[in-house]
């Protein structure tokens, strides 16, 4: 069930003067085929597209997985359940009566050996038919202000081959007596580890559900 049409990229209201649109639509991400990367635009265009200045970083990250579009959505969905997949999360609480709905939120613990400790998240956008997410993060111990991510998963089918491509993009401030490069180099490390491990978890869920299907 689709618990709610995404909105327009919020990140692209209220731009301020020197603020522009990001332009992940024009890199082939690492990972990617020409042709992957060009059924794919139309939906980078309209999901992972963010206003940037001069405060604020911006990246998109692809991984491939040898699994179909609905395993692979089945586990990023699950808003309630970050730590299926993402490396450095210690723990994830929801509230009594937890309904996944836009707007509802999680508080999670980070593991120790990173600079956060806690992070209170808020889901933005859950589309089920169009295999749609996104979060804010709203509170918590960390050096990730404002930071929104959406993530989008895409099947693929070629002469009789399924795969899945997910995308994942994100905006953030960049700290004060940081610069932009190690905020991103930080911050895309970080999403590329938990892409990583998404892939190893669904493509083993994958391979069980065809053993289970002989």
């Amino acid at each position: 069930m689709a618990e709610s049409k995404p909105e327009p990229s919020p990140s692209m209201s209220d731009p301020s003067p020197e603020s522009g649109p990001t332009a992940h639509h024009l890199t082939l991400p690492p990972g990617l085929t020409d042709d992957e990367f060009l059924e794919l635009i139309p939906s980078i265009s309209q999901f992972h597209t963010y206003s940037v200045g001069p405060d604020k970083c911006s990246s998109l990250l692809a991984q491939r997985i040898n699994a179909p579009s609905d395993v692979v959505w089945s586990v990023v969905r699950r808003f309630d359940k970050p730590q299926t997949y993402k490396h450095f999360i210690k723990s994830c609480a929801v509230e009594d009566g937890f309904q996944m709905v836009v707007g509802c939120t999680r508080d999670v613990n980070v593991i120790s050996g990173l600079p956060a400790a806690t992070s209170t998240e808020r889901l933005d956008i859950l589309d089920d038919s169009l295999k749609v997410t996104g979060f804010s993060i709203i509170g918590g111990e960390h050096r990730l202000r404002n930071y929104r991510s959406v993530t989008t998963v895409h099947g693929f089918e070629r002469e009789g081959r399924i795969w899945t491509v997910v995308l994942e993009s994100y905006v953030v401030d960049v700290p004060e007596g940081n610069t932009e490069e190690d905020t991103r180099l930080f911050a895309d490390t970080v999403v590329k580890l938990n892409l990583q491990k998404l892939a190893s978890v669904t493509e083993g869920l994958a391979a069980r559900d065809v053993d289970c299907n002989k």
